[in-house]
């Protein structure tokens, strides 16, 4: 059985395909379409999802739509009786939800196929249902609690469960506006960082600040004894007239706090004024209160379901500071966050919840890999390099590991792309760019040659899954660099150039199963210095992760970074 899983038409558009349960492929659009955040119909990534399984449309058994225009729909109503002002601004999502309910034609460009074709085959599955499955049923877990939680989607901000076997029962949920991943986002453009997914610079931002203003920022919140929450609608613009907009497909949110807001919080900072250590203490007590409140909602979560395992999905699940305190401050003590929480992982989810829930399939093997994109061979490579008049050389493995850990050591900046592109935000060691963690200077060096961002976001360790208790004082697999722990005191002058200032470190774990090229990569570096880790970033500038060979060179061109790996091949700069 094929189950084409696909969420469109709302930010991080993706696809994925699963044959009888188990993960093909998975792709989001943006890795195609060179856009971040794109948010149209997933055309190129379904293609890829059809290719990589071998199969024409007409061959897929079930279409899964990660949202569904019918979810709580007498929520909606009641919502624009109470706020008539917002019916126009209703109407254009409306419109948005239409093309939802309708994405017969898109499939039918697609492969030119008849109606009749698609007709029984196409299941809309709301949104946080599919957030649910796509962390419950991807983890080891036979039971475990669950959480969805992100800014909105189907009417829903928050939604609780259990699942057990194949299934997932729903506990409760929060309704829209109200909203953890609003209120973020709300103060985020406070903050002066106005576009859209830019919430992981406050995470950033925020140790370099005090949580001085938690008790006032709290105070825009209601910690509810059920444990769900409400808000002080006074904060807030109504997100709905704020605007959720996809102009171009390029999904933006509208200006979220309100004059009372201002009145509290003082004036807004603009895109480029400095950072004040007024903000950088705000970033640090939002941070905190976040943090605070999804404590609040998990411990009930876990005194009302007795789990001891918790699954969590969703934007807001992109917060790795606070999922590397759950397990600390919850009582929970397992932990699955899949590599795509974000609103692209609904297309891997809308087709498990189908097949598991609707279908009563049984569970499959979980996932630890994140590597479902697209990938080539060191002969399309080659061809490509030959084509545009690059020198380079194409070694073994054992002369690549030597010569890419001796321009680490140099210290030199490496890019390096290596097998199946990863699924999600996080670059895992096939599109990365690398350093030598010991080097003090290397977090300033890589922002000056390649990333040009701000100078307070921290650069992430990858280590070896074996060494994790050595230099972190939680062990624990993390093999998404999903979660935030803090690193042995002993060990920061060892590395810092992914020491944050709180010192802590959002790691990857490598697994040699998983990874094995990268793993062998990160031991050869191991064996040279004693220091079983590499500085990890995304491959890219200012645009989305590297998806091909030509973009990988396009990026090593107009940057500065020492050498390019494409595969088995090295480009070195003279």
């Amino acid at each position: 059985m094929y189950i084409l899983g696909v969420n469109a038409y709302h930010a991080d558009s993706s696809a994925a395909i699963f044959k009888d349960g188990c993960l093909i492929a998975a792709t989001e659009e943006e890795r195609f379409t060179r856009e971040k955040h794109w948010a149209g119909f997933p055309a190129l990534a379904i293609s890829f999802c059809l290719r990589e399984a071998g199969i024409t449309l007409n061959e897929v058994d079930h279409i899964t739509i990660g949202r569904d225009p019918h979810a709580k729909f007498g929520k909606k109503i009641g919502y624009l009786f109470r706020n008539p002002d917002l019916i126009l601004k209703s109407l254009e999502r409306f419109t948005n939800s239409q093309k939802v309910a309708s994405l017969e034609q898109e499939f039918m460009k697609l492969d030119h196929l008849e109606a009749k074709h698609l007709k029984n085959k196409i299941h809309n599955i709301e949104h946080h249902r599919s957030h649910l499955a796509s962390a419950f049923f991807a983890s080891p877990f036979e039971e475990s609690a669950i959480l969805s939680v992100d800014g909105s989607g189907d009417f829903t901000t928050t939604m609780i469960a259990v699942g057990k076997g194949n299934k997932i029962e729903i506990l409760d949920s929060v309704n829209f506006p109200v909203s953890i991943g609003l209120f973020y986002t709300a103060f985020t453009q406070f903050l002066g960082f106005p576009y859209y997914g830019d919430e992981y610079k406050v995470m950033g931002l925020a140790p370099y600040g005090e949580p001085k203003f938690v008790d006032k920022v709290k105070s825009v919140l209601k910690f509810l004894p059920n444990g769900l929450y409400n808000w002080d609608k006074r904060f807030f613009v109504q997100p709905t007239k704020a605007g959720f907009k996809y102009e171009n497909n390029m999904p933006s949110v509208g200006n979220l706090f309100s004059n009372c807001f201002v009145k509290v919080f003082g004036t807004p900072r603009q895109k480029n004024e400095a950072l004040t250590q007024y903000h950088k203490d705000l970033a640090a007590s939002v941070q905190k209160v976040t943090e605070e409140l999804i404590f609040h909602i998990l411990i009930h979560l876990r005194e009302r379901t007795g789990q001891k395992n918790i699954c969590v999905a969703g934007g807001v699940a992109q917060n790795s500071v606070a999922n590397g305190k759950i397990a600390a401050n919850t009582g929970f003590e397992n932990v699955y966050i899949p590599s795509a929480g974000h609103d692209a992982g609904i297309a891997m989810g809308s087709a498990q919840y189908l097949y598991h829930q609707v279908l009563g399939q049984p569970r499959v093997a979980p996932v630890y890999s994140a590597y479902t994109g697209i990938k080539f061979s060191n002969e399309e490579i080659e061809s490509l390099l030959r084509e545009k008049g690059i020198d380079y050389q194409r070694l073994s493995d054992d002369t690549l590991y030597d010569i890419v850990t001796e321009k680490l050591i140099e210290p030199g900046v490496v890019g390096w792309f290596s097998g199946r592109a990863e699924f999600g935000p996080r670059a895992l060691g096939a599109r990365s760019i690398l350093a030598d963690p010991r080097n003090p200077k290397a977090k300033d060096l890589l922002n000056e040659k390649i990333k040009r961002r701000e100078s307070f976001r921290p650069f992430a360790p990858s280590i070896l899954k074996d060494y994790v208790g050595e230099f972190f004082t939680r062990t624990d697999d993390v093999p998404f660099m999903e979660k935030v722990f803090p690193i042995r005191e002993e060990k920061r002058s060892l590395i810092p150039a992914v020491t944050h200032v709180d010192g802590t470190g959002r790691l990857q774990t490598v697994d040699r199963d998983v990874s094995p090229r990268y793993y062998t990569l990160i031991e050869k570096f191991r064996q040279k210095t004693g220091i079983p880790i590499l500085l990890n970033t995304s491959f890219n500038e200012n645009e989305p992760i590297v998806n091909t060979p030509q973009e990988a060179l396009d990026c090593f061109l107009r940057t500065q970074m020492d050498m390019l790996v494409l595969e088995n091949c090295v480009i070195t700069r003279k």
